[in-house]
């Protein structure tokens, strides 16, 4: 083979390799760990205490940490990761960018947790207008946006949105870069210690803020005993919670990063399903949450965060929650 024959057959073939490795779907092989994403949130938390106490076989489960939900998706949309805590708007808005994702557990569902907090002088929702809200440019602070809105007789062009990214939240509060802010624990509750005001909060859009750990959908079979070892972790270290609460407190409270004494006021407002809850939300033929999916979906199809109606085919499975009796 001449020289040139030579170099154009190695450009074709280098160019057909890209474009295969640009469409692969990368995961982990079947003896490498099953890698998850996950931000600091006091829901996802009980995987990290289950790493610390040795409940998590490291060997089988990477849990990879990440600043924001922002960054976990796009860890997942770089093929760095297998999965990743979410929350369920977030795993709807994945599948929207063709990333298939199936959800295997149900951390927490907000029931107060998430919240819209404004500077001390604005007392009311209405007030808002012409006002710079801070919000990450995800689902969740799409959907509190969007009710607040709501529910203060507001639009999105009454207001000024600001960018952020949850671990920026603080300092952009600190330096009055922001007049209010939609935000979370830990930080939700430092802000409330120095005088914000609460305007809104998930408790007034009920079953609409739920936090799952979603799965890419070609590693189910792969990683089976792992899935199912790191939700049993996680159900041993929320057991651990509840049933020797000072002790767990004590070893959440760095990774938290704040005093052992606060770390259960992180978790007014949240509800830790068990396992039974768990396979009532996502087990079956008709799990509970596909109502909350349908709503989340005509939310952000009106906000632009979907292009099209989110499906729910194999959204959810209960295949690798610990056996209960219903």
């Amino acid at each position: 083979m001449t020289m040139p024959h030579r170099l154009i057959l190695h450009t074709l073939t280098t160019a057909i390799l890209l474009l295969f490795l640009s469409n692969c779907e990368f995961s982990s092989t079947p003896n490498e760990p099953l890698r998850i994403a996950a931000h600091v949130w006091p829901g996802y938390e009980f995987m990290f205490l289950a790493r610390q106490e040795n409940w998590l076989d490291k060997q089988q489960v990477k849990l990879v940490e990440t600043n924001s939900a922002t960054a976990s998706l796009q860890a997942l949309k770089d093929g760095l990761v297998d999965g990743a805590a979410l929350t369920l708007d977030e795993v709807l808005r994945a599948r929207n960018m063709k990333i298939p994702l199936t959800v295997v557990l149900v951390f927490d569902i907000s029931a107060g947790a998430d919240m819209l907090l404004a500077k001390p002088d604005i007392e009311h929702l209405s007030n808002l207008k012409g006002k710079r809200i801070g919000v990450e440019q995800g689902a969740l602070g799409a959907v509190i946006l969007s009710q607040a809105l709501q529910a203060g007789g507001l639009t999105p062009n009454d207001i000024k949105q600001v960018a952020l990214t949850i671990d920026n939240h603080k300092s952009a509060w600190q330096a009055d870069k922001v007049d209010a802010l939609i935000t979370y624990e830990p930080i939700a509750g430092q802000l409330l210690s120095t005088g914000a005001r609460r305007l809104y909060d998930s408790r007034q859009a009920p079953n609409m803020i739920i936090d799952v750990l979603a799965v890419r959908q070609n590693v189910l079979s792969s990683h089976q005993d792992a899935i199912e070892h790191l939700i049993a972790s996680h159900f041993q270290a929320l057991q651990h919670f509840q049933s020797n609460t000072p002790d767990a407190s004590y070893r959440m409270a760095t990774h938290l990063n704040v005093v052992p004494e606060k770390v259960t006021s992180n978790y007014k407002g949240l509800l830790l399903p068990n396992t039974k809850y768990n396979h009532l939300l996502i087990g079956g033929e008709n799990p509970q949450l596909l109502h909350s999916t349908q709503l989340l979906s005509a939310i952000m199809l009106k906000s632009n965060i979907l292009s099209q109606p989110a499906p729910s085919l194999n959204l959810f499975t209960s295949d690798f929650l610990p056996r209960t009796t219903l």
